[in-house]
């Protein structure tokens, strides 16, 4: 059982990673964002002028930020949860509600978001859809990709975290290692 319990950590780190890399880089978007909204403002009100496409790539990096930092969000436990039971409990009980919550929650959950989104990007990708807006950044189809790509970084995240929380069931020594 301790071999069992020490692969499935590993494997559940080695999934950990990903997300952190991907965390790890995105979290920049939100500099570029506020500089980019800085210079929209300056153009705007110092020089009377502004650009569609600047405008429209605030709403880009910010969705990219998002879609792409849950999983990393995740990794970190920073989604919100009611900790009534799950803050003080034990490694054990804490590592049995997330297997629930992965496998009863999340998994379906984030299935479903795939399912039912796969037409909505797919059909986009097929014309290369356009701007938003006339002026506008003529990639939106890259926009909507952002939706599986949050889908699958959750979806491994939340096995890494299933991993764990198994590995911690099988070994009571072992706790769960979300970092």
């Amino acid at each position: 059982m301790l071999d069992l319990a020490l692969r499935l950590q590993a494997i559940g780190r080695g999934l950990d990673a990903i997300n952190r890399f991907v965390g790890l880089g995105v979290r920049w978007l939100a500099v570029l964002m506020l500089l980019v909204q800085f210079t929209i403002v300056v153009l705007r009100y110092v020089f009377g002028t502004s650009f569609i496409a600047m405008q429209e790539s605030v709403v880009y990096l910010h969705a990219a930020l998002f879609m792409l930092g849950a999983g990393y969000t995740l990794l970190v436990d920073g989604h919100v949860r009611v900790d009534i039971f799950y803050g003080e409990a034990a490694p054990k009980r804490k590592a049995a509600v997330d297997l629930f919550g992965v496998i009863v929650l999340l998994v379906p959950s984030v299935l479903a978001i795939l399912y039912v989104t796969r037409k909505f990007v797919t059909s986009s990708w097929e014309i290369l859809e356009g701007p938003m807006s006339v002026g506008g950044i003529p990639a939106v189809f890259v926009l909507k990709s952002l939706i599986p790509a949050f889908a699958v970084l959750v979806l491994l995240q939340g096995a890494a975290l299933a991993l764990k929380s198994l590995a911690t069931l099988l070994l009571p020594s072992v706790a769960v290692d979300r970092t």
